[in-house]
């Protein structure tokens, strides 16, 4: 009977195994480019939710991790091997899904500061723009005035 799980391992073990899936499907969906700042920052703050609800899994998986530990010790062999390669296929699920997780968020950080420069540039080259179409809708000097001349040719 030492060699067996506690039922609170079992529970916990579904638990984990539901939030990787669901969390692993969650990340598996396609990434569409998107033109909308705020779209982005909702997708942000659910990379981070999702990275939130990832450190409270992470008790669970502690408790799992040491409990193969403390079974193994006290079951025969071919059990114990089997714990631990269930326990090693979680650890390396997790270990995938929290690499996605960081480098997402990243990756969308960077995309949405890149974002913000590129809106910032188009601002001003549209306000250059319109200063430049003003300049040139504006009247030219009569071609005696010299003074008026030097002066649009300073400004061009």
């Amino acid at each position: 009977f030492d060699s067996l799980p506690p039922a609170h391992y079992k529970e916990t073990m579904s638990t984990i195994l539901v939030w990787i899936q669901q969390s692993e499907a969650k990340l598996s969906m396609p990434q569409v480019a998107v033109a909308e700042y705020e779209i982005m920052e909702q997708r942000l703050r659910e990379l981070k939710a999702l990275q939130s609800s990832l450190q409270e899994q992470q008790k669970g998986l502690n408790y799992l991790s040491t409990t193969v530990e403390d079974m193994t010790r006290k079951a025969p062999a071919e059990v114990s091997q089997r714990y631990r390669t269930e326990i090693e296929v979680i650890l390396g699920r997790w270990k995938k899904l929290s690499a996605q997780l960081v480098e997402r968020c990243q990756k969308l950080e960077e995309l949405m500061t890149k974002f913000q420069r590129f809106q910032n540039d188009t601002k001003t080259l549209k306000k250059w723009m319109a200063e430049v179409d003003v300049f040139l809708k504006e009247e030219w000097p009569a071609l005696g005035d010299s003074e008026a001349l030097e002066k649009q040719l300073e400004q061009c």
